[in-house]
């Protein structure tokens, strides 16, 4: 064979071999140094995506955190609500007075016009009579009964002026009384329209920023965070009870002459009208009929029970009589928070009804699951 077509044969077997090795399933070339990989022209169909990791749960330590953030929230909206409701109630006694300095600023124009033209016409009479006084008239008489005639028109005459006169000062005095009252009135009007208006932003806000931070919660969140509420209640039910309340308020009942435990017709009535609304809705600055806010609701069942009571739970407290715990009564009204912002009514049995706060309902609950200021009566 000659040279040229032994070197054909050779470079022949040599592809021959190639092929022969990379048809071979499973060869490895980890001496062979990878090139840039290719970009995939599409993925593939059963190509399944990866699942996204589920959020870590929120520990309780942290929804804990949460819940006194809203505590906290809630009370300020609470205070402010107070605050908007004495602003309201303050608005509407305001417009009520001036409503009566206005018709009093009325009359008293209409009467010192007429006074005014009583005036007017003793001065037109002394025209008519040649410009002389009655007192000129009187002493140029010289008619004996005239002139004794004279002296007693004489004398009514100064009478009628001096009460003219003296009842035209009066009404002025008081019209301008009045209409300094009014304009003092007007200027405090604003003012508690400005604090009001004041007051309705801060509520919005914090319960605005309330909703918020539980609108970051998982539904299951928010579930462990409801159950902490009323784990909560529960510890500090319980605790107050453990003071032996109870016990001490039906020692004081067997003790006293008439049992401070059972409610006055009065009392029962408000409570009646109380246990009427459960399951309606709080509105903060509502007073029914169809929703409620705290010291809304037991201002109304009072009214309804006809004994009006301050609207706000602050002012239920500095101006309803005090009664010890041990000795409420249903009816009574239980008031919340060093800052007085809240308040149920006393129920019997160491429970109470009220309207807790935004986004909760008009609900029975135990006496002690706040802190309690005192209690108040309103048909003490």
């Amino acid at each position: 064979m000659g040279r040229g077509k032994r070197g054909l044969l050779a470079a022949a077997v040599t592809v021959v071999c190639a092929v022969t090795v990379l048809a071979v399933p499973g060869t490895a070339f980890a001496s062979v140094p990878a090139g840039p990989a290719e970009p995939s022209a599409a993925p593939s169909a059963s190509a399944t995506p990866a699942p996204t990791p589920a959020p870590a749960p929120v520990p309780d330590a942290e929804l804990e955190k949460v819940r006194a953030q809203l505590d906290g929230l809630y009370h300020d909206a609470a205070v402010a609500t107070d605050a908007y409701n004495a602003a309201e109630e303050k608005t509407r006694k305001q417009s009520v007075q001036l409503a009566r300095l206005e018709k009093r600023t009325a009359a008293a124009r209409t009467k010192l016009a007429e006074l005014k033209n009583q005036a007017g016409a003793a001065a037109r009479a002394q025209y008519r009579d040649s410009g002389l006084p009655p007192m000129a008239h009187f002493l140029l008489s010289d008619n004996p009964e005239r002139f004794a005639d004279g002296a007693g028109t004489l004398l009514n005459g100064a009478r009628a002026t001096q009460k003219l006169i003296a009842e035209t000062d009066q009404v002025e005095r008081q019209l301008k009384r009045d209409t300094d009252d009014a304009a003092a009135r007007w200027t405090k009007l604003e003012q508690d329209r400005k604090d009001k208006a004041d007051a309705q932003k801060t509520v919005q806000e914090r319960i605005k920023e309330a909703e918020k931070l539980e609108s970051r919660l998982e539904k299951k969140e928010k579930e462990r965070l409801a159950e902490l509420e009323r784990q909560a209640a529960r510890k500090a039910q319980a605790a107050w009870l453990d003071t032996g309340v109870l016990k001490k308020k039906a020692d004081a009942a067997i003790g006293s002459a008439s049992s401070s435990a059972t409610a006055t017709s009065a009392g029962a009535k408000a409570v009646a009208f109380a246990t009427a609304q459960l399951g309606k809705p709080y509105v903060w600055g509502a007073e029914g009929p169809d929703s409620f806010d705290c010291s809304g609701l037991t201002s109304q069942a009072w009214a309804d029970a006809g004994t009006p009571i301050p609207r706000t739970s602050q002012e239920q407290w500095r101006q309803l009589p005090h009664v010890d715990v041990t000795e409420m009564r249903p009816g009574d009204l239980v008031i919340y928070f060093a800052d007085a912002t809240h308040v149920g009514m006393y129920l019997g049995d160491g429970k109470i009804i009220h309207a807790p706060r935004p986004g909760r309902t008009v609900t029975i609950t135990g006496a002690g699951t706040m802190p309690i200021l005192g209690v108040v009566r309103p048909d003490a």
